[in-house]
Formats: C-alpha cells, structure tokens, sequence
C-alpha cells in the first residue's frame, strides 16, 4: 500500500459535479430559512456575528496550525486539517444548534455571511496556513489553486443558492413554506448518502488509513469546538448566542472541502480522508453535545 501522501482516490468528473450539485441544494435549503431582516438585526447588533466570525476564521485556523506543528502529521494530512479548519461552518450546524438549545437565527445567518466570506478567505487562510509549515508548503508549490477559480466554484455552488433561497423566502414565503421540510430532509438525505457512496469506491483506501487520521480528526474537532466556545466566553455574548458560536466552529462545511480537495488537489489521500472522516465525526459530535446541551435552558 503507497503512502498516504501519494494515494489519489477515485472520484470521477462526474461525481464531482454531482457533490457540487447536492452541496447547492443543501445551502438553498438553508436559505429558505433566512430573510433580509435577519441580516439587518445582526447589522444592527453585530457583536454574536463578529464573535463567530472571528472563531471561524482566526481562531480556528490559528489552532490548526498550532495542532499540526504539535503533532507532525503526514503532509497531506496536515494539509486537510488546515483546508477543513479554512472552510465556513457546515449546513448542518444549523439544525444541531436548534437541537442545543441555541440561537438558530445567529446560526444560519453565520452560515450565510462566512459562505460570503469563503470567496476570499477560503484561499487566503488555506495559502498562509498552509505556507507556514514547510511540509505542506511543498505541497501547495506543486498545486495551482486560483482564487478566481475558487471563488467561481465557491459562488455558484453556495453564494447563488444562497442569494436565490432569500429571494425565494422574501417574495414568495407561501412556496418557501411548503417546500421547506421536504427540502431539507431530502438534500441532507442525499448529501449523506453521497458520502458513503464515495466511502464505499475507496473503502480500501479509507478503512487502511483511517487510523492514521482519526485520533487527530477527533482533537481537530474538540479544539473547534471549543475555539468556538472560548472565544464566545471571552466576548462575553449570552448562553444562547454561544451555543450557536461553538457549534458553528465546531461544524465544517467538509463538503466544500472535498471538492476543494478534488478540484485542486487531485483527491490526494490524506486531505480526502481528513475530510471525509471529518464529514462523519463532527456530526457524531455534534448531535451529542446537542443533547446534553439541551437539558437546559440557554439564558438569553
């Protein structure tokens, strides 16, 4: 078996296009949960948002780097850890922070304006992260990643769906309704069995080198997590603002990132299994701690 910095999984064109495609169907039904004046009261109020902000995108990746320089993974391992740690919090954060108790509203709207942000943070935190530890600085010198590419990606499979789900909510909330719970259900649905469909053609692949990532998937994981909460406790935001704040950093979009990591990368082994396992853990970890969350009530 070849290392896992030179295995390259099998996810065809095809695939990829389809992963795009369900990942666009999961951001619109998010988006029909959101209106204009969800952004205006954050507009006007931003203190939660720049809170959560600020954890996904300085504290989490700060972190990860930190992790990595303590632990000295594999290249290609370290590399997935600081590609997830650049994406914005995950679709389905949004349902676990409703289960915790917290304030679903500032975590949906979390997931819209650092979706927005991905545009351009994305690669930057992904380049300068990435740069700083010479192992997988090697990695990107051989890699050409495009910001304009990535944007473009980035924008049509979740900015678009996004822009288009609002406009829906706003002009036509009697359809927005009606479709909302099918939605939902169904592109989570289909999301997930995308991912173990793309398991099951590398399962060769992941069950060898599964290992190798885990552990450090699991401490990723608790780190962003509790990025989110400590930095929530240090702004010193309510209860029920920070659960959503810690779930958000806790929850990434794994999804983007494994098309980042076959667009660009050329679904090398050791990021695609970072996000994989990722894309299976976090939601482990995050309906658990919404449950023991949800024992009681958030103050306000």
């Amino acid at each position: 078996m070849n290392s896992i910095d030179e295995v390259v999984l099998n996810f065809s064109p095809g695939s990829l296009m389809a992963l795009n495609t369900v990942l666009a169907v999961v951001m619109f039904s998010v988006a029909i949960d959101l209106k204009p004046s969800d952004f205006h009261r954050l507009v006007h109020a931003p203190k939660a948002l720049i809170t959560g902000l600020a954890s996904q995108f300085i504290a989490l990746p700060a972190l990860t780097y930190c992790l990595v320089l303590a632990t000295q993974p594999r290249p290609s391992i370290a590399l997935g850890l600081i590609l997830v740690a650049a994406c914005p919090g995950g679709n389905i954060s949004n349902f676990i922070t409703h289960r915790a108790g917290g304030n679903a509203a500032l975590s949906v709207s979390m997931t819209a304006f650092a979706t927005i942000a991905t545009i351009f943070v994305t690669p930057f935190n992904i380049a300068f992260w990435g740069s700083l530890y010479a192992p997988t600085r090697e990695i990107l010198q051989r890699t050409e990643i495009d910001p304009l590419t990535v944007a473009i990606t980035v924008g049509l499979m979740l900015v678009l769906p996004l822009v288009l789900g609002v406009m829906l909510n706003t002009r036509r909330p009697d359809i927005a309704a009606r479709i909302r719970p099918m939605l939902q259900g169904i592109s989570f649905g289909i999301f997930v069995a995308f991912v173990v469909l793309a398991l099951v053609a590398n399962w060769t692949f992941f069950l060898h080198f599964a290992g190798a990532v885990a552990l450090l998937v699991i401490l990723h994981n608790a780190l962003a997590l509790a990025a989110g909460y400590g930095c929530a406790t240090l702004a010193g935001v309510s209860p029920y603002d920070r659960r959503a704040i810690t779930i958000e950093t806790g929850i990434q979009n794994s999804g983007l990132g494994l098309v980042l990591i076959f667009g660009f990368f050329g679904g090398l082994g050791g990021m695609a299994v970072v996000a994989a396992f990722w894309g299976i853990w976090h939601a482990i970890s995050g309906l658990a701690l919404a449950a023991i969350l949800n024992r009681t009530e958030a103050a306000r």
